[in-house]
């Protein structure tokens, strides 16, 4: 049991929930919350980032990334404390699993809208393959640098607009502002972690962003991303102010700026806690935008 639950990382969990967080904040400032949608949202969510997680461990172990002498945590079957056979089945679990919650949240949320149930739950499959083909697969697309293009789209456009959407079943396209604030910053994380990784990650074949620039060029795209996720979501209250309680969000920013000056001065193999560190404030930023949000 402790082996499965250290292969869940559940470290990862809170910030899948971010993007839901969003949705649900901007939608509970048009009086559309509903707490059944969220619930079954977040459970939807944590599902698939456990599945992501598992296929992650599987994945990296069959293609060399997870060996002995890489930095951070030690995976599951690279360890040998999980078999990859044991890993495939529990894989196709959480496939499952993701299915009966996803078809349970969008029939709960729009009803017999059949146009809209046939887009959710095929952007639902797109899930559940993004998040087993990012490692595992024959070619998996973050051994060419995707990773960061599939965050910024489900951690970002397509959990905050989605979830906002099963709210209030109603499009509002400047709600891809904060929907990049979050994908900016998700995409921090797998910055560091990259980063950190970045020489396995080398010599594994896994040509990750910063392998493809290098660690300092990467600290610069770290910069871009923090500036440009706090830019997004100054834009967004600037075009919806109505009252000062908007900006608390900046309260995060110090945090996030600390994050920035240590991936740029700190050597690869001690940016492991920055991980938590970057997810931690990616959440207080949700929750500083959202709490704003409502008080406005």
């Amino acid at each position: 049991m402790k082996a499965w639950i250290e292969a869940f990382r559940l470290r990862t969990l809170p910030l899948s929930l971010a993007s839901i967080g969003m949705g649900a904040f901007l939608a509970s400032a048009e009086d559309r919350f509903n707490v059944v949608v969220f619930a079954l949202c977040c459970l939807t969510t944590l599902l698939l980032q456990i599945l992501s997680n598992l296929a992650n461990d599987y994945g990296d172990t069959i293609h060399g990334a997870d060996h002995a002498g890489r930095q951070g945590p030690s995976r599951a079957v690279q360890s040998g404390a999980i078999t990859a056979a044991q890993m495939k089945r529990a894989i196709v679990l959480f496939v499952l699993l993701c299915l009966a919650s996803g078809l349970l949240l969008i029939w709960t949320a729009l009803g017999l809208n059949w146009n809209s149930l046939l887009f959710f739950f095929s952007l639902g499959l797109l899930s559940i393959v993004a998040a087993i083909t990012y490692t595992a697969g024959r070619k998996p697309y973050g051994y060419i640098g995707l990773g960061d293009l599939s965050v910024l789209i489900f951690f970002g456009l397509v959990g905050v607009m989605g979830s906002y959407y099963l709210f209030t079943q109603e499009v509002n396209f400047v709600v891809i502002l904060p929907a990049i604030s979050c994908g900016f910053f998700a995409m921090g994380v797998l910055n560091i972690n990259n980063i950190r990784d970045i020489e396995s990650d080398r010599a594994a074949g896994k040509f990750s962003i910063p392998v493809r620039i290098g660690k300092q060029r990467a600290a610069v795209y770290h910069w871009f991303l923090l500036l440009g996720g706090l830019a997004s979501a100054v834009v967004y209250t600037l075009l919806h102010y109505t009252s000062p309680w908007q900006w608390l969000f900046l309260v995060a920013a110090p945090l996030l700026i600390r994050i920035g000056v240590a991936v740029q001065s700190k050597p690869s193999a001690e940016l492991d806690g920055y991980l938590k560190q970057m997810a931690l404030s990616t959440l207080l930023f949700v929750m500083t935008f959202g709490i704003g949000l409502v008080l406005a």
